[in-house]
Parts: structure tokens; sequence; C-alpha cells
């Protein structure tokens, strides 16, 4: 199966795939920190590009769309973002990656906007669901793909997402898919 991971710098996810047999290939802004098939671009502009918009291109598009604009983590700005079109901006690339035409989507972004802007996610999943002791609420909109099951329930409820101090790299610390997590997507998906 070819699968487009859209929006991770990791690899984390696109590894997963690939070590299931996959043919996947991540895409981000950022250059990948996983040596592997990446494409260092815009994913609309690899999407839409002629060379890959073939509908057959891509059997599966998982999705981390930046949640900068669209997060109630970040409520407080959200009058700010709305009036100079941040919000908007963020809006329109998670709806472009909804309506890309591919068979079997997943989108993942934490509570948001999204659950009013487009609609209810199809799941919401915890990383102690999937071997990891922490919570964090991340939400799924799904297409073509089954809701994913549990994996690895563990005991732990740390919120150390919420809790990192300040740093340079905090954003993409954050933004990391879990493994176990990336793990179950592959496993169940693939």
């Amino acid at each position: 199966m070819n699968v487009l991971i859209a929006c991770e710098y990791s690899g984390t996810v696109r590894e997963a795939f690939i070590s299931k047999g996959h043919n996947a290939v991540s895409c981000d802004l950022l250059p990948t920190e996983m040596i592997g098939p990446h494409f260092q671009m815009d994913v609309l502009s690899l999407i839409n590009h002629p060379e890959y918009n073939d509908v057959d291109k891509w059997d599966m598009l998982v999705a981390f769309p930046p949640c900068t604009h669209l997060a109630v983590s970040g409520a407080r700005y959200f009058a700010e973002k709305r009036a100079d079109g941040r919000q908007q901006e963020g809006i329109d690339f998670f709806m472009s990656i909804v309506n890309c035409g591919t068979p079997k989507i997943c989108i993942e972004n934490p509570v948001g906007i999204m659950s009013t802007q487009y609609r209810k996610p199809d799941q919401i999943i915890q990383p102690w669901q999937f071997g990891h002791g922490e919570t964090k609420a991340t939400c799924l909109w799904l297409k073509g793909v089954p809701v994913l099951h549990p994996s690895n329930i563990v005991t732990g409820r740390e919120n150390r997402i919420h809790k990192m101090p300040p740093s340079p790299t905090r954003a993409k610390d954050r933004a990391k898919t879990y493994q176990g997590i990336a793990d179950a997507m592959a496993n169940q998906w693939g």
C-alpha cells in the first residue's frame, strides 16, 4: 500500500508503516529527523504535483496538520487569530486534506475548533491506551479506515505534554506521535 504521512518530520508513523512492508513516505516543511523517504515541502504542493496527483497514487493519507490556530489550548488567542486570518488558514489547510480524494484518510489533531467547523471526530484516543502512561486527548477524523482499538492499556495518567517547560523545541516535542500509536496505526490499518 502507498501511504503518505503528511505534516510529519519525525518519521515515527512513516517507519511504522514501512516496518509492515508498505511504501510509506513522509512530507513536512521541516527535514525529517529519522533517515527515510521524505519530501521536504508543503504537502498540498505534493498532492497537487502532476507526478503525484493521480488519485490512485496514495492508498492512504495519515495527516497531522498544524494545530497552532485550531486547538482549544490556544483559545485565549482565537479572536486575534480570527481577525488576522491565521485561524481560517488552519481551517482551510485541514479541509484541503479532508477533500484531497485519497480513499483512506486519518487526520489527527487535538481537541479544537474542527469539531464545530467540520464535524465531530470519529474517536478520541489517549497515549495510555497504546503503551504510554500519559494523557493527551487526540482526535481522529477517519475516512475509509476503522477506529483504532487500544493495543496496550497501561496505568499512569501523567500529563507530561501539558507540563513541558518552555524551550526552543517545545512545539516539536509536543507534536511528536507516540510510538505505540504509530504502531497501532500501521498494525490495524496496514
